[in-house]
């Protein structure tokens, strides 16, 4: 495996061994199977200290995060109920390929064509075959990524399940709200969208913790906040009707209790249109 990656997207090598982790678990909330073959492919790019494991130092810290995220989404894009599922900066998301999709499912993944062009490679060698109809964006989500998307057949007077997983947080306060307007613009009624919430920045919180966490820096350094606390009001004052759930809550659905923080998710689906 050849190719580089951006340094905000080598964290998701980190994520797919968590999510390889995970599905070895007896008791696990998912199945990746090619999650082990992600961060093989991409070990080499990761900046980790010798002997760091999904056990240790940052994976110690966000492995049953990732576990609930990924168990939530999971379920939150099979109920949506869309024929159109868009995954904003995709990563090593491997939904279309592991997820028992309805007929009629047109999933896209957008990200920048360094990241898809790696993905492909790993996917090509493990002979992955999508469980929908997957459509691949090459595409910067700084830039016009919603001409792309319309291009690659999406359909704006059609509803969409939209997930932003692990996004946000790198993006200012003015670039999140940016990406979610156009998310508002492209989303007729009906449509869904969930990401990250998290409802204070406390001395608790993942995010706080993971900043004190001794070789974090590589990571958090890329941090920028998203809408911070503010995103159920944001989504409301654009037409959206958003719900949270917290970790402590799904934690409990999913017996896995832990040292819970404020952190959870919000979705929110769409009650008007502006569409341009």
């Amino acid at each position: 495996m050849t190719q580089s990656l951006p340094a905000v997207s080598i964290t998701a090598v980190g994520v797919a061994a968590l999510r390889a982790h995970e599905s070895r678990r007896p008791d696990r909330l998912f199945d990746d199977p090619y999650a082990a073959a992600f961060h093989a492919a991409g070990s080499s790019l990761l900046p980790v200290a010798p002997g760091e494991t999904p056990q240790g130092g940052l994976g110690a810290l966000f492995a049953r995060q990732v576990a609930i995220r990924t168990r939530f989404y999971d379920d939150y894009l099979l109920a949506a109920g869309c024929s159109q599922v868009v995954v904003l900066a995709a990563g090593l998301d491997a939904r279309a390929f592991r997820l028992g999709w309805p007929p009629g499912v047109r999933l896209f993944e957008l990200d920048l064509p360094e990241v898809l062009a790696f993905k492909d490679e790993v996917l090509a060698a493990q002979r992955a075959v999508p469980s929908c109809e997957r459509v691949v964006v090459p595409a910067d989500l700084r830039g016009d990524w919603a001409g792309a998307l319309r291009a690659g057949g999406f359909d704006p007077a059609v509803p969409a399940a939209w997930l932003a997983e692990g996004l946000l947080v790198y993006l200012s306060r003015e670039d999140a709200g940016k990406l979610l307007s156009t998310v508002t613009d492209l989303s007729a009624p009906g449509s869904r969208v969930s990401f990250e919430h998290r409802s204070a920045e406390t001395r608790d919180g993942l995010l706080a913790r993971a900043k004190a966490t001794p070789g974090a820096e590589r990571v958090t350094r890329l941090w920028q906040g998203g809408l911070g606390g503010e995103a159920p009001e944001w989504l409301r004052g654009h037409g959206w009707a958003p719900t949270v759930v917290s970790h402590a809550e799904l934690a409990v659905k999913y017996d896995r209790p832990g040292d819970e923080t404020l952190d959870g998710f919000v979705t929110a689906v769409r009650q008007s249109s502006t569409l341009r």
